[in-house]
Protein backbone atom coordinates (compact mmCIF):
# COMPACT_ATOMS: atom_id res chain seq x y z
CA UNK A 1 0.00 0.00 0.00
CA UNK A 2 1.39 3.41 -0.96
CA UNK A 3 1.42 6.02 1.81
CA UNK A 4 0.75 9.66 1.14
CA UNK A 5 2.32 11.94 3.77
CA UNK A 6 1.14 15.56 3.61
CA UNK A 7 3.61 18.04 5.17
CA UNK A 8 3.01 21.75 5.75
CA UNK A 9 6.02 24.06 5.86
CA UNK A 10 6.31 27.84 6.31
CA UNK A 11 8.21 29.43 3.42
CA UNK A 12 10.66 32.33 3.96
CA UNK A 13 8.33 34.78 2.28
CA UNK A 14 5.66 34.12 4.86
CA UNK A 15 3.27 32.34 2.46
CA UNK A 16 1.99 28.81 3.09
CA UNK A 17 3.49 26.23 0.76
CA UNK A 18 1.91 22.73 0.26
CA UNK A 19 4.27 19.90 -0.64
CA UNK A 20 2.88 16.43 -1.50
CA UNK A 21 5.48 13.78 -0.80
CA UNK A 22 4.77 10.30 -2.24
CA UNK A 23 6.47 7.43 -0.40
CA UNK A 24 7.61 4.82 -2.96
CA UNK A 25 8.73 1.31 -2.10
CA UNK A 26 12.36 0.47 -2.69
CA UNK A 27 13.34 -2.00 -5.43
CA UNK A 28 12.34 -5.56 -4.39
CA UNK A 29 10.38 -4.44 -1.35
CA UNK A 30 7.03 -6.22 -0.82
CA UNK A 31 4.34 -3.92 0.45
CA UNK A 32 1.26 -5.54 2.03
CA UNK A 33 -2.09 -4.42 0.78
CA UNK A 34 -5.64 -5.49 1.55
CA UNK A 35 -7.18 -7.80 -1.04
CA UNK A 36 -9.55 -6.27 -3.53
CA UNK A 37 -11.78 -9.34 -3.58
CA UNK A 38 -12.33 -12.61 -1.71
CA UNK A 39 -10.80 -16.04 -2.17
CA UNK A 40 -11.44 -18.13 -5.26
CA UNK A 41 -13.21 -21.49 -4.87
CA UNK A 42 -10.86 -24.44 -5.13
CA UNK A 43 -11.33 -26.84 -8.03
CA UNK A 44 -11.58 -30.56 -7.37
CA UNK A 45 -10.56 -33.17 -9.94
CA UNK A 46 -13.53 -34.61 -11.76
CA UNK A 47 -13.13 -38.06 -10.21
CA UNK A 48 -12.79 -38.64 -6.48
CA UNK A 49 -11.26 -42.09 -6.89
CA UNK A 50 -7.78 -42.58 -5.45
CA UNK A 51 -5.12 -41.40 -7.95
CA UNK A 52 -2.91 -44.26 -6.77
CA UNK A 53 -5.16 -46.76 -8.54
CA UNK A 54 -4.53 -50.46 -8.17
CA UNK A 55 -6.82 -53.32 -7.19
CA UNK A 56 -6.83 -56.82 -5.79
CA UNK A 57 -9.23 -59.20 -7.54
CA UNK A 58 -9.79 -62.76 -6.32
CA UNK A 59 -12.44 -65.22 -7.36
CA UNK A 60 -13.22 -68.55 -8.90
CA UNK A 61 -13.48 -69.41 -12.57
CA UNK A 62 -14.75 -72.68 -14.05
CA UNK A 63 -12.17 -75.04 -15.47
CA UNK A 64 -12.64 -74.89 -19.26
CA UNK A 65 -13.57 -78.01 -21.17
CA UNK A 66 -14.10 -81.50 -19.80
CA UNK A 67 -11.96 -82.95 -17.04
CA UNK A 68 -11.67 -86.13 -14.98
CA UNK A 69 -11.29 -83.96 -11.88
CA UNK A 70 -14.23 -83.48 -9.56
CA UNK A 71 -12.95 -79.97 -8.86
CA UNK A 72 -14.29 -77.69 -11.60
CA UNK A 73 -13.18 -74.42 -9.93
CA UNK A 74 -9.99 -72.54 -10.65
CA UNK A 75 -8.86 -69.91 -8.13
CA UNK A 76 -7.87 -66.62 -9.76
CA UNK A 77 -5.90 -63.86 -8.04
CA UNK A 78 -4.92 -60.57 -9.67
CA UNK A 79 -2.93 -57.89 -7.87
CA UNK A 80 -2.82 -54.75 -9.98
CA UNK A 81 -1.06 -51.40 -9.80
CA UNK A 82 1.05 -50.44 -6.79
CA UNK A 83 -0.34 -53.30 -4.69
CA UNK A 84 1.76 -55.69 -6.78
CA UNK A 85 5.01 -54.14 -5.52
CA UNK A 86 6.71 -53.13 -2.29
CA UNK A 87 9.58 -51.18 -0.80
CA UNK A 88 12.61 -53.08 0.49
CA UNK A 89 11.91 -54.13 4.06
CA UNK A 90 14.84 -56.51 4.62
CA UNK A 91 16.99 -53.87 6.28
CA UNK A 92 14.19 -52.68 8.57
CA UNK A 93 12.99 -56.11 9.75
CA UNK A 94 15.09 -59.22 10.14
CA UNK A 95 13.97 -62.39 8.39
CA UNK A 96 14.86 -65.89 9.54
CA UNK A 97 13.99 -67.66 6.28
CA UNK A 98 10.76 -69.30 7.52
CA UNK A 99 7.67 -67.23 6.77
CA UNK A 100 4.37 -67.63 8.61
CA UNK A 101 1.14 -66.17 7.29
CA UNK A 102 0.89 -63.66 10.15
CA UNK A 103 4.45 -62.45 9.50
CA UNK A 104 3.74 -62.21 5.77
CA UNK A 105 0.62 -60.08 6.33
CA UNK A 106 2.42 -57.83 8.84
CA UNK A 107 5.24 -57.28 6.38
CA UNK A 108 2.75 -56.52 3.62
CA UNK A 109 1.01 -53.91 5.77
CA UNK A 110 4.38 -52.27 6.48
CA UNK A 111 6.10 -52.47 3.09
CA UNK A 112 3.53 -52.97 0.32
CA UNK A 113 3.68 -50.14 -2.20
CA UNK A 114 -0.09 -49.68 -2.33
CA UNK A 115 -0.26 -48.58 1.31
CA UNK A 116 2.97 -46.58 0.98
CA UNK A 117 1.67 -44.51 -1.94
CA UNK A 118 -1.59 -43.71 -0.18
CA UNK A 119 0.34 -42.62 2.93
CA UNK A 120 2.09 -39.99 0.81
CA UNK A 121 -1.26 -38.96 -0.70
CA UNK A 122 -2.53 -38.34 2.83
CA UNK A 123 0.47 -36.12 3.57
CA UNK A 124 -0.21 -34.16 0.40
CA UNK A 125 -3.90 -33.73 1.31
CA UNK A 126 -2.92 -32.55 4.78
CA UNK A 127 -0.62 -29.98 3.21
CA UNK A 128 -3.43 -28.76 0.96
CA UNK A 129 -5.72 -28.42 3.98
CA UNK A 130 -3.06 -26.38 5.78
CA UNK A 131 -2.80 -24.07 2.78
CA UNK A 132 -6.59 -23.63 2.71
CA UNK A 133 -6.65 -22.88 6.43
CA UNK A 134 -3.93 -20.26 6.04
CA UNK A 135 -6.41 -18.07 4.14
CA UNK A 136 -8.44 -17.81 7.36
CA UNK A 137 -5.51 -16.98 9.66
CA UNK A 138 -3.56 -13.72 10.05
CA UNK A 139 -0.73 -13.05 7.62
CA UNK A 140 2.10 -11.31 9.46
CA UNK A 141 5.25 -9.95 7.89
CA UNK A 142 7.98 -7.40 8.41
CA UNK A 143 10.04 -5.24 6.05
CA UNK A 144 13.09 -3.08 6.42
CA UNK A 145 14.30 -0.80 3.65
CA UNK A 146 16.95 1.89 3.09
CA UNK A 147 16.39 4.14 0.06
CA UNK A 148 18.47 6.80 -1.69
CA UNK A 149 16.24 8.82 -3.99
CA UNK A 150 16.49 11.67 -6.50
CA UNK A 151 13.31 12.98 -8.17
CA UNK A 152 12.84 14.90 -11.42
CA UNK A 153 9.77 17.05 -10.66
CA UNK A 154 9.11 17.66 -14.33
CA UNK A 155 7.96 14.06 -14.79
CA UNK A 156 5.22 14.57 -12.18
CA UNK A 157 3.89 17.75 -13.85
CA UNK A 158 5.72 20.50 -11.95
CA UNK A 159 7.06 22.53 -14.91
CA UNK A 160 7.23 25.98 -13.30
CA UNK A 161 10.46 27.12 -11.72
CA UNK A 162 8.64 29.13 -9.02
CA UNK A 163 5.55 28.53 -6.94
CA UNK A 164 4.11 31.57 -5.16
CA UNK A 165 7.35 33.40 -5.61
CA UNK A 166 9.33 30.56 -4.06
CA UNK A 167 11.91 29.03 -6.40
CA UNK A 168 11.40 25.31 -7.01
CA UNK A 169 14.35 23.24 -8.20
CA UNK A 170 13.80 21.00 -11.18
CA UNK A 171 15.59 18.08 -9.51
CA UNK A 172 15.13 17.23 -5.83
CA UNK A 173 17.72 15.17 -4.04
CA UNK A 174 19.53 12.96 -3.78
CA UNK A 175 18.31 12.18 -0.26
CA UNK A 176 17.99 9.13 1.96
CA UNK A 177 15.16 7.61 3.96
CA UNK A 178 14.56 4.31 5.71
CA UNK A 179 11.48 2.39 6.81
CA UNK A 180 11.15 -0.49 9.29
CA UNK A 181 7.62 -1.91 9.56
CA UNK A 182 5.51 -4.86 10.71
CA UNK A 183 2.32 -5.65 8.81
CA UNK A 184 -0.68 -7.85 9.48
CA UNK A 185 -3.61 -8.82 7.24
CA UNK A 186 -6.63 -10.75 8.46
CA UNK A 187 -9.67 -11.98 6.57
CA UNK A 188 -12.63 -11.37 8.89
CA UNK A 189 -15.41 -12.65 6.67
CA UNK A 190 -14.70 -14.76 3.59
CA UNK A 191 -17.21 -17.56 3.11
CA UNK A 192 -15.41 -18.95 0.07
CA UNK A 193 -12.15 -19.40 2.00
CA UNK A 194 -14.02 -21.10 4.85
CA UNK A 195 -15.78 -23.53 2.49
CA UNK A 196 -12.48 -24.25 0.76
CA UNK A 197 -10.99 -25.26 4.10
CA UNK A 198 -13.96 -27.48 4.93
CA UNK A 199 -13.62 -29.19 1.55
CA UNK A 200 -9.89 -29.76 2.08
CA UNK A 201 -10.52 -31.21 5.53
CA UNK A 202 -13.04 -33.67 4.08
CA UNK A 203 -10.49 -34.77 1.47
CA UNK A 204 -8.05 -35.54 4.28
CA UNK A 205 -10.75 -37.66 5.95
CA UNK A 206 -11.41 -39.41 2.63
CA UNK A 207 -7.73 -40.26 2.22
CA UNK A 208 -7.64 -41.63 5.79
CA UNK A 209 -10.48 -43.99 4.85
CA UNK A 210 -8.69 -44.91 1.61
CA UNK A 211 -5.63 -45.86 3.66
CA UNK A 212 -7.71 -48.14 5.89
CA UNK A 213 -9.31 -49.68 2.82
CA UNK A 214 -5.86 -50.19 1.30
CA UNK A 215 -4.87 -52.21 4.38
CA UNK A 216 -7.80 -54.53 3.68
CA UNK A 217 -6.62 -54.92 0.09
CA UNK A 218 -3.06 -55.63 1.23
CA UNK A 219 -4.28 -58.34 3.59
CA UNK A 220 -6.33 -59.88 0.79
CA UNK A 221 -3.43 -59.74 -1.69
CA UNK A 222 -0.79 -61.09 0.70
CA UNK A 223 -3.11 -63.66 2.30
CA UNK A 224 -4.26 -65.02 -1.05
CA UNK A 225 -0.68 -65.12 -2.32
CA UNK A 226 0.48 -66.95 0.81
CA UNK A 227 -2.32 -69.50 0.43
CA UNK A 228 -1.26 -69.99 -3.21
CA UNK A 229 2.34 -70.66 -2.12
CA UNK A 230 1.18 -73.04 0.61
CA UNK A 231 -1.01 -74.92 -1.88
CA UNK A 232 1.85 -75.07 -4.39
CA UNK A 233 4.06 -76.55 -1.67
CA UNK A 234 1.40 -79.18 -0.91
CA UNK A 235 1.20 -80.06 -4.60
CA UNK A 236 4.96 -80.65 -4.69
CA UNK A 237 4.76 -82.84 -1.57
CA UNK A 238 1.88 -84.84 -3.04
CA UNK A 239 3.70 -85.24 -6.34
CA UNK A 240 6.81 -86.50 -4.55
CA UNK A 241 4.67 -89.22 -3.02
CA UNK A 242 3.21 -90.02 -6.45
CA UNK A 243 6.71 -90.23 -7.91
CA UNK A 244 7.78 -92.62 -5.15
CA UNK A 245 4.76 -94.80 -5.84
CA UNK A 246 5.38 -94.74 -9.61
CA UNK A 247 9.04 -95.62 -9.06
CA UNK A 248 8.11 -98.53 -6.79
CA UNK A 249 5.57 -99.83 -9.31
CA UNK A 250 8.14 -99.59 -12.10
CA UNK A 251 10.66 -101.53 -10.06
CA UNK A 252 8.02 -104.12 -9.23
CA UNK A 253 7.09 -104.43 -12.91
CA UNK A 254 10.74 -104.83 -13.88
CA UNK A 255 11.20 -107.63 -11.37
CA UNK A 256 8.09 -109.38 -12.63
CA UNK A 257 9.34 -109.05 -16.20
CA UNK A 258 12.63 -110.63 -15.20
CA UNK A 259 10.80 -113.71 -13.97
CA UNK A 260 8.55 -113.76 -17.02
CA UNK A 261 5.32 -112.71 -15.30
CA UNK A 262 4.76 -109.42 -17.16
CA UNK A 263 5.21 -108.42 -20.75
CA UNK A 264 7.65 -105.71 -21.74
CA UNK A 265 4.76 -103.43 -22.70
CA UNK A 266 3.62 -103.45 -19.08
CA UNK A 267 7.10 -102.49 -17.93
CA UNK A 268 7.25 -99.71 -20.49
CA UNK A 269 3.88 -98.46 -19.35
CA UNK A 270 5.09 -98.28 -15.76
CA UNK A 271 8.25 -96.48 -16.82
CA UNK A 272 6.27 -93.92 -18.84
CA UNK A 273 4.15 -93.27 -15.76
CA UNK A 274 7.26 -92.77 -13.63
CA UNK A 275 8.77 -90.34 -16.14
CA UNK A 276 5.47 -88.46 -16.37
CA UNK A 277 5.43 -88.00 -12.60
CA UNK A 278 9.02 -86.68 -12.74
CA UNK A 279 8.03 -84.10 -15.31
CA UNK A 280 5.02 -83.07 -13.27
CA UNK A 281 7.24 -82.66 -10.23
CA UNK A 282 9.57 -80.30 -12.10
CA UNK A 283 6.62 -78.27 -13.35
CA UNK A 284 5.13 -77.99 -9.86
CA UNK A 285 8.51 -77.01 -8.37
CA UNK A 286 8.82 -74.29 -10.98
CA UNK A 287 5.33 -73.03 -10.12
CA UNK A 288 6.18 -73.03 -6.40
CA UNK A 289 9.31 -70.94 -7.01
CA UNK A 290 7.39 -68.36 -9.05
CA UNK A 291 4.62 -68.20 -6.45
CA UNK A 292 7.26 -67.49 -3.80
CA UNK A 293 8.77 -64.71 -5.89
CA UNK A 294 5.34 -63.16 -6.34
CA UNK A 295 4.74 -63.27 -2.57
CA UNK A 296 8.15 -61.76 -1.87
CA UNK A 297 7.35 -58.85 -4.19
CA UNK A 298 4.24 -58.07 -2.14
CA UNK A 299 5.90 -57.95 1.27
CA UNK A 300 9.27 -56.29 0.76
CA UNK A 301 11.50 -59.37 0.65
CA UNK A 302 14.15 -59.91 -2.04
CA UNK A 303 12.52 -61.15 -5.24
CA UNK A 304 13.71 -64.74 -4.98
CA UNK A 305 12.45 -68.08 -3.64
CA UNK A 306 15.06 -68.51 -0.90
CA UNK A 307 12.55 -68.93 1.90
CA UNK A 308 9.99 -71.42 3.09
CA UNK A 309 6.37 -70.99 4.17
CA UNK A 310 5.80 -72.50 7.60
CA UNK A 311 2.00 -72.41 7.97
CA UNK A 312 -0.40 -74.87 6.42
CA UNK A 313 -3.90 -73.38 6.47
CA UNK A 314 -6.38 -76.25 6.44
CA UNK A 315 -10.08 -76.45 5.79
CA UNK A 316 -12.51 -75.10 8.37
CA UNK A 317 -16.21 -74.99 7.73
CA UNK A 318 -18.08 -71.82 8.59
CA UNK A 319 -21.56 -71.16 9.89
CA UNK A 320 -24.47 -70.27 7.64
CA UNK A 321 -24.35 -66.71 6.32
CA UNK A 322 -27.26 -64.30 6.27
CA UNK A 323 -26.60 -62.37 3.07
CA UNK A 324 -28.88 -59.50 4.06
CA UNK A 325 -27.11 -59.02 7.39
CA UNK A 326 -23.73 -59.30 5.65
CA UNK A 327 -24.72 -56.54 3.23
CA UNK A 328 -25.77 -54.26 6.08
CA UNK A 329 -22.48 -54.93 7.85
CA UNK A 330 -20.48 -54.20 4.70
CA UNK A 331 -22.28 -50.93 3.98
CA UNK A 332 -21.61 -49.81 7.54
CA UNK A 333 -17.97 -50.86 7.70
CA UNK A 334 -16.41 -50.54 4.24
CA UNK A 335 -13.78 -47.83 4.33
CA UNK A 336 -13.94 -47.18 0.59
CA UNK A 337 -17.63 -46.27 0.93
CA UNK A 338 -16.78 -43.95 3.82
CA UNK A 339 -14.16 -42.37 1.56
CA UNK A 340 -16.85 -41.86 -1.10
CA UNK A 341 -19.06 -40.17 1.50
CA UNK A 342 -16.23 -37.82 2.50
CA UNK A 343 -15.47 -37.04 -1.15
CA UNK A 344 -19.14 -36.24 -1.70
CA UNK A 345 -19.14 -33.84 1.26
CA UNK A 346 -15.95 -32.22 -0.05
CA UNK A 347 -17.62 -31.62 -3.41
CA UNK A 348 -20.66 -30.11 -1.68
CA UNK A 349 -18.43 -27.69 0.25
CA UNK A 350 -16.61 -26.78 -2.96
CA UNK A 351 -19.90 -25.96 -4.67
CA UNK A 352 -20.85 -23.76 -1.73
CA UNK A 353 -17.45 -22.08 -1.97
CA UNK A 354 -18.05 -21.34 -5.65
CA UNK A 355 -21.48 -19.86 -4.96
CA UNK A 356 -20.04 -17.78 -2.10
CA UNK A 357 -17.80 -15.91 -4.56
CA UNK A 358 -20.85 -13.66 -5.08
CA UNK A 359 -20.89 -12.63 -1.39
CA UNK A 360 -19.14 -9.58 0.12
CA UNK A 361 -15.88 -10.09 2.00
CA UNK A 362 -14.43 -8.20 4.97
CA UNK A 363 -10.76 -7.92 5.79
CA UNK A 364 -8.56 -5.75 7.99
CA UNK A 365 -5.05 -4.59 7.30
CA UNK A 366 -2.61 -2.73 9.49
CA UNK A 367 1.02 -1.85 9.90
CA UNK A 368 3.24 -0.25 12.50
CA UNK A 369 6.82 0.93 12.22
CA UNK A 370 9.29 3.79 12.08
CA UNK A 371 10.68 5.78 9.17
CA UNK A 372 12.69 8.91 8.51
CA UNK A 373 15.77 10.27 6.83
CA UNK A 374 17.97 9.07 9.70
CA UNK A 375 17.62 7.30 13.00
CA UNK A 376 17.72 10.64 14.85
CA UNK A 377 14.77 11.92 12.85
CA UNK A 378 12.77 8.67 12.80
CA UNK A 379 9.08 8.81 13.68
CA UNK A 380 6.61 6.11 14.55
CA UNK A 381 3.89 5.67 11.97
CA UNK A 382 0.98 3.28 11.55
CA UNK A 383 -2.05 2.61 9.44
CA UNK A 384 -5.24 0.61 9.92
CA UNK A 385 -7.66 -0.30 7.15
CA UNK A 386 -10.95 -2.15 7.05
CA UNK A 387 -12.03 -3.21 3.59
CA UNK A 388 -15.43 -4.44 2.45
CA UNK A 389 -15.34 -5.87 -1.06
CA UNK A 390 -18.60 -6.41 -2.93
CA UNK A 391 -18.22 -8.37 -6.19
CA UNK A 392 -20.63 -7.02 -8.79
CA UNK A 393 -19.51 -8.86 -11.91
CA UNK A 394 -16.32 -10.87 -12.39
CA UNK A 395 -16.60 -11.56 -16.08
CA UNK A 396 -18.41 -14.88 -15.58
CA UNK A 397 -15.75 -16.39 -13.34
CA UNK A 398 -18.22 -17.26 -10.56
CA UNK A 399 -20.59 -18.98 -12.97
CA UNK A 400 -17.70 -21.01 -14.34
CA UNK A 401 -16.56 -22.02 -10.84
CA UNK A 402 -20.08 -23.16 -9.98
CA UNK A 403 -20.28 -25.21 -13.17
CA UNK A 404 -16.96 -26.91 -12.45
CA UNK A 405 -18.04 -27.67 -8.88
CA UNK A 406 -21.40 -29.03 -10.03
CA UNK A 407 -19.70 -31.43 -12.44
CA UNK A 408 -17.40 -32.76 -9.69
CA UNK A 409 -20.34 -33.12 -7.29
CA UNK A 410 -22.40 -35.15 -9.76
CA UNK A 411 -19.42 -37.38 -10.48
CA UNK A 412 -18.88 -37.97 -6.74
CA UNK A 413 -22.55 -38.91 -6.34
CA UNK A 414 -22.29 -41.35 -9.27
CA UNK A 415 -19.13 -42.90 -7.81
CA UNK A 416 -20.85 -43.40 -4.46
CA UNK A 417 -23.78 -45.19 -6.10
CA UNK A 418 -21.34 -47.38 -7.99
CA UNK A 419 -19.46 -48.16 -4.77
CA UNK A 420 -22.66 -49.40 -3.11
CA UNK A 421 -23.41 -51.66 -6.08
CA UNK A 422 -19.81 -52.92 -6.17
CA UNK A 423 -19.83 -53.76 -2.46
CA UNK A 424 -23.08 -55.72 -2.82
CA UNK A 425 -21.63 -57.64 -5.76
CA UNK A 426 -18.45 -58.45 -3.81
CA UNK A 427 -20.39 -59.71 -0.79
CA UNK A 428 -22.72 -61.89 -2.85
CA UNK A 429 -19.85 -63.17 -5.01
CA UNK A 430 -17.75 -64.11 -1.97
CA UNK A 431 -20.67 -65.97 -0.39
CA UNK A 432 -21.27 -67.93 -3.58
CA UNK A 433 -17.57 -68.76 -3.86
CA UNK A 434 -17.46 -70.03 -0.27
CA UNK A 435 -20.50 -72.21 -0.81
CA UNK A 436 -19.16 -73.66 -4.07
CA UNK A 437 -15.71 -74.29 -2.60
CA UNK A 438 -17.14 -75.95 0.53
CA UNK A 439 -19.12 -78.29 -1.67
CA UNK A 440 -16.01 -79.08 -3.71
CA UNK A 441 -14.01 -79.85 -0.55
CA UNK A 442 -16.60 -82.39 0.57
CA UNK A 443 -16.74 -84.11 -2.82
CA UNK A 444 -12.94 -84.06 -3.24
CA UNK A 445 -12.39 -85.69 0.17
CA UNK A 446 -14.81 -88.51 -0.68
CA UNK A 447 -13.26 -88.93 -4.11
CA UNK A 448 -9.75 -89.21 -2.66
CA UNK A 449 -10.84 -91.93 -0.24
CA UNK A 450 -12.46 -93.94 -3.04
CA UNK A 451 -9.46 -93.46 -5.37
CA UNK A 452 -7.01 -94.71 -2.73
CA UNK A 453 -9.20 -97.71 -1.95
CA UNK A 454 -9.50 -98.55 -5.63
CA UNK A 455 -5.73 -98.27 -6.13
CA UNK A 456 -5.07 -100.70 -3.31
CA UNK A 457 -7.59 -103.22 -4.70
CA UNK A 458 -6.02 -103.12 -8.17
CA UNK A 459 -2.53 -103.58 -6.72
CA UNK A 460 -3.76 -106.70 -4.96
CA UNK A 461 -5.26 -108.01 -8.22
CA UNK A 462 -1.98 -107.35 -10.04
CA UNK A 463 0.00 -109.21 -7.41
CA UNK A 464 -2.42 -112.08 -7.73
CA UNK A 465 -1.81 -112.10 -11.50
CA UNK A 466 -5.42 -111.51 -12.47
CA UNK A 467 -4.87 -108.08 -13.98
CA UNK A 468 -2.32 -106.10 -15.98
CA UNK A 469 -0.94 -102.75 -14.99
CA UNK A 470 -3.21 -100.68 -17.27
CA UNK A 471 -5.78 -100.44 -14.53
CA UNK A 472 -3.02 -99.77 -12.02
CA UNK A 473 -1.68 -96.79 -13.95
CA UNK A 474 -5.18 -95.42 -14.35
CA UNK A 475 -5.89 -95.85 -10.64
CA UNK A 476 -2.63 -94.12 -9.77
CA UNK A 477 -3.62 -91.20 -12.01
CA UNK A 478 -6.98 -91.04 -10.27
CA UNK A 479 -5.31 -90.79 -6.86
CA UNK A 480 -2.99 -88.03 -8.06
CA UNK A 481 -5.92 -86.09 -9.51
CA UNK A 482 -7.96 -86.57 -6.34
CA UNK A 483 -5.12 -85.24 -4.16
CA UNK A 484 -4.84 -82.13 -6.32
CA UNK A 485 -8.60 -81.71 -6.13
CA UNK A 486 -8.48 -81.63 -2.34
CA UNK A 487 -5.63 -79.12 -2.31
CA UNK A 488 -7.29 -76.85 -4.88
CA UNK A 489 -10.72 -76.93 -3.21
CA UNK A 490 -9.29 -76.10 0.22
CA UNK A 491 -7.34 -73.25 -1.38
CA UNK A 492 -10.48 -71.96 -3.09
CA UNK A 493 -12.44 -72.05 0.17
CA UNK A 494 -9.77 -70.20 2.17
CA UNK A 495 -9.32 -67.54 -0.50
CA UNK A 496 -13.09 -67.10 -0.66
CA UNK A 497 -13.18 -66.58 3.11
CA UNK A 498 -10.51 -63.90 2.83
CA UNK A 499 -12.48 -62.26 0.02
CA UNK A 500 -15.61 -62.34 2.19
CA UNK A 501 -13.71 -60.68 5.04
CA UNK A 502 -12.55 -57.97 2.66
CA UNK A 503 -16.10 -57.57 1.29
CA UNK A 504 -17.31 -56.87 4.84
CA UNK A 505 -14.43 -54.47 5.52
CA UNK A 506 -12.87 -56.77 8.15
CA UNK A 507 -9.85 -58.25 6.38
CA UNK A 508 -7.20 -56.20 8.19
CA UNK A 509 -8.83 -56.43 11.61
CA UNK A 510 -10.30 -59.94 11.63
CA UNK A 511 -8.57 -62.15 9.06
CA UNK A 512 -7.40 -64.61 11.75
CA UNK A 513 -10.99 -65.40 12.70
CA UNK A 514 -11.99 -66.22 9.13
CA UNK A 515 -8.97 -68.47 8.51
CA UNK A 516 -9.05 -69.97 12.03
CA UNK A 517 -5.46 -68.84 12.71
CA UNK A 518 -4.67 -68.59 16.44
Amino acid sequence: MKRFDTTYRLASSGSLALMLLVARPAQGQVVASPPTQGAVASQLPLSGESPQGGAVIVGQAPVPGTTTSVNTLNVTTQTLGPFSGSVNGSARRRFSGALGIADAIDRGLDFNLGAEGIAQAIRQAQGQATIARSELLPHIGATASETRLQINLAVVGLQANTFGGVPIPTVVGPYNYFDVRARVTQAVLDVTAWRNYQSAAEIVRADDHVMKDARDLVVLAVGASYLQVSAAKERVTAELAQLDTATALFQQASQQRDVGVLAQTDVNRSRIQMLTERQRLETLRNDLAKQKINLARLIGLPADDHFDVSDLVGYSSGSAIDVGAALMTALGQREDLKANDAQLRAAQFTRRAARAERLPTLSVNGDYGVNGTSTDEAHRTFSATALVSVPLWLGGRTEGSVQVAEAALRQRAAERENAISRIEAEVRGAVLDMQAAASQVSVADDNLKVARENLELIRQKLQAGVSDNVELVQAQEAVATAQLDVINSVLAHNVAKLAFARALGEAASNWRTYLKIP
